[in-house]
């Protein structure tokens, strides 16, 4: 079994000051394949200091270098993405197919998008031709705490490096406690391609510990968090005394809106994107509204494109879906598959219990539920499983009605051949982003929600812009 005890701190890797041991489980197989230690304030005060004393140089540094530095960063990346896969597939529950393309492919995938955008970012520049004395000036928030999650980890670890490491940042990153093992790695990429000490380090922990201790940090000066909406709460509220910036990626409850007229494979793009990572994803299309007319057929559709869905290991090859993350998250899920039941959705694929032939790790059979009302409780609560609730509606303002009545407002999804009514949708839905007839949205396109989802956005330029503060300087004089 691997042994990472040691956290990555002001470019050495030092042994814990007050570090418990705790194994990372393989939810394949519910048996540890790795031990890390769970650090405590000691450990995230340790972090903060080198930080705050890598700050004043990382953030004067020319952003070109810095820019040279993230540009090196894809390479070593580059290089052992097969080692972020296998991570990511034993610690989280990855297919390693899907480990390698989606999960550690995202990384290589979020970190170019900001060279490329930081290329044409002007960090100073003139307010405008009527003010040829006055310039806006971007400058880094500071020490940033960067808390990720497990269900896309390197995902979100570059979301937050790579924009915070261009901004002049520095920082100290906490990855999930059950998936710690790949963020590990990418310390080790930070390390290879020479950032300076401090300016990036990581302390493993868990939320009510590490997490915790940096939020509500005074020498932390913003938070970048990736989880649910109950945590981001309670990172909020405790980030409050110090009036830090607080960025929250939150959950979702996402609706994907079937017309009529939608084209023959959205019913299957919608099933297949709701079960893509087990539904372990904020944005997934968790709410199938149909439009009555094709309802019936739908249905159908749906369960036969679930009943299709194959489950296995997260070691072996292929296009199956992997277990969910852990006992906890395991039982939460059986739990509101019962509560659908028990509330009267009609059960048309899947169900509680492991899939057939599994009497151990933590698998979910992929399941459908139709004549789901918006009230029930599998329509309000984020499930983050493959649990799919199918809901009827008559007329385009009654879908969009259902849609924005929930907390969240991450991700929606229109699928219709009528062009006004997708422009008129993408208008009227409460939600960050709106992905119209499975067309994705483009490099550097910002993520993030509103409500309940969160706030602030990842990605690109406006990732870049997130960990910026904006300068207001008159009587700057001509060069």
């Amino acid at each position: 079994m691997l042994i990472k005890r040691d956290f990555y701190i002001n470019g050495a890797w030092v042994a814990p000051l007050n570090g418990t041991d705790h194994h990372v489980i393989d939810p394949s197989t519910e048996e540890p394949c790795a031990t890390i230690s769970l650090g405590g304030s000691e450990d995230a005060d340790a972090a903060v200091a080198a930080a705050k004393a890598a700050l004043p140089g990382w953030m004067h540094a020319d952003p070109a270098e810095r820019i040279a530095l993230v540009e090196k960063l894809i390479t070593a990346y580059e290089a052992r993405a097969d080692d972020l896969a296998e991570a990511m597939s034993a610690e989280m529950g990855a297919p390693i197919d899907m480990a390698r393309s989606s999960q550690a492919g995202a990384g290589t995938w979020h970190l170019k998008n900001f060279v490329k955008d930081a290329k044409g970012f002007q960090f100073n520049r003139p307010l405008g031709d009527h003010a040829p004395g006055d310039r806006i000036i971007y400058e880094p928030v500071g020490v940033a705490a960067l808390i990720t999650p497990w269900n896309w980890p390197m995902n979100q670890v570059t979301l937050k490096v790579g924009a915070a490491a261009i901004a002049g940042c520095t920082m100290v990153l906490k990855p999930s406690e059950e998936s710690p093992l790949n963020a590990m790695i990418f310390a080790e990429l930070m390390d290879e391609v020479g950032f300076p000490a401090g300016v990036f380090n990581l302390v493993n922990g868990d939320g009510v510990g590490v997490g915790t201790a940096l939020s509500g940090h005074k020498d932390v000066d913003m938070v970048s968090f990736t989880g649910s909406s109950r945590a981001g709460t309670l990172i909020s509220k405790n980030a409050a005394d110090t009036l830090k910036r607080v960025h929250l990626e939150l959950g979702g409850k996402g609706a994907n809106l079937i017309f009529e007229d939608a084209d023959e494979k959205a019913v299957k793009r919608g099933v297949l994107h709701m079960m893509n990572n087990t539904g372990q994803s904020c944005n997934a299309p968790s709410r199938m509204l149909v439009q009555r007319g094709i309802y019936d057929r739908v249905v159908d559709e749906a369960a036969a494109v679930a009943d299709k869905v194959s489950v296995g290991p997260a070691s072996e090859s292929g296009r199956h879906i992997g277990p969910v993350v852990n006992e906890v998250q395991w039982n939460k899920i059986q739990g509101l598959i019962e509560k659908g039941i028990s509330e009267g959705a009609k059960l048309v694929a899947g169900g509680p219990g492991r899939p057939e032939g599994f009497n151990k790790g933590f698998y979910v059979r992929p399941t459908v539920f139709a004549d789901v009302t918006n009230d029930m409780t599998i329509a309000r609560e984020e499930i983050f499983g493959p649990v799919l609730s199918i809901i009827p509606f008559e007329t385009e303002e009654e879908a969009v009605e259902i849609a924005n009545d929930t907390p969240y407002g991450l991700t929606n999804y229109v699928q219709t051949q009528d062009t006004g009514r997708a422009n008129r949708l993408a208008t009227q839905l409460r939600s960050g982003m709106v992905e119209m007839n499975g067309t994705s949205r483009a490099a550097g396109s910002p993520f993030g929600g509103m409500k309940q989802s969160g706030n602030g956005r990842e990605g690109g330029g406006w990732g870049i812009e997130d960990f910026l503060e904006v300068k207001s300087v008159s009587g700057w004089a001509a060069e």
